[in-house]
């Protein structure tokens, strides 16, 4: 069992591209199936070498994901770290198991991010609002904004009615009493100042 192993040589590239795109990250491991031992590793997270013992039993227990491709599935490392491992049973011409390729993801930087992500996404304090009364230039994103998060849709793709919804909203919250409304307006809108103009001038000839 060493490089010369002609299921070494085959799947030598293979293991070694899988093992370089996930550099440092994954380990990648080359059982022989018959004699249950380790072929090669590239990588190795869990401290396995060619020669010790595969102790593969554990794939006859799984429900192939398909085509002889085992999991996702978790491991635990003594470190406490969680793998995410997918194994591959690599069968001869005759369709007999000839060797396993096991792909171990070492998923502590995944949890990381997750973690920090979650962190920003944590629930936070009611807005001050006595920060914003003046400040209408934030009103005026805060009514698109909202509206556009709610219908799923970026200003540009707005019908006009929804864009007749939206100026009410504005009108209603005394945004164009502001001199330099219009253009902040429209430029939140994705839409010229003369197209603004007419909405607003359709806005207020329609009868509430």
């Amino acid at each position: 069992m060493t490089d010369e192993d002609p299921r070494v040589q085959m799947w030598a590239p293979v293991c070694g591209a899988v093992a370089a795109l996930l550099a440092p990250h994954a380990e990648v491991i080359l059982h022989d199936a018959r004699r249950d031992r380790v072929l090669r590793v590239w990588n190795p997270l869990s401290r396995r070498a060619t020669g010790d013992p595969s102790l593969l039993g554990e794939l006859r227990r799984l429900d192939p994901t398909g085509d002889g491709v085992y999991g996702p599935y978790e491991k635990l490392l003594p470190d406490g770290r969680r793998l995410s491992s997918v194994s591959a049973v690599l069968r001869d011409p005759d369709g007999r198991p000839s060797a396993v390729l096991c792909v171990n993801l070492d998923r502590t930087p995944l949890d990381q991010a997750a973690t920090l992500l979650a962190a920003f996404a944590a629930p936070t304090a009611p807005r001050p609002e006595p920060l914003f009364e003046q400040d209408w230039t934030d009103r005026v994103h805060q009514i698109v904004g909202t509206y556009v998060r709610a219908h799923g849709r970026p200003a540009e793709r707005l019908t006009r009615d929804d864009r007749l919804a939206v100026l009410a909203e504005l009108d209603e919250a005394g945004v164009f009493a502001v001199r330099r409304a219009v253009p902040v307006v429209a430029a939140a809108l994705r839409i010229s100042r003369s197209t603004l103009y007419a909405l607003l001038s359709d806005l207020r000839r329609t009868p509430s």
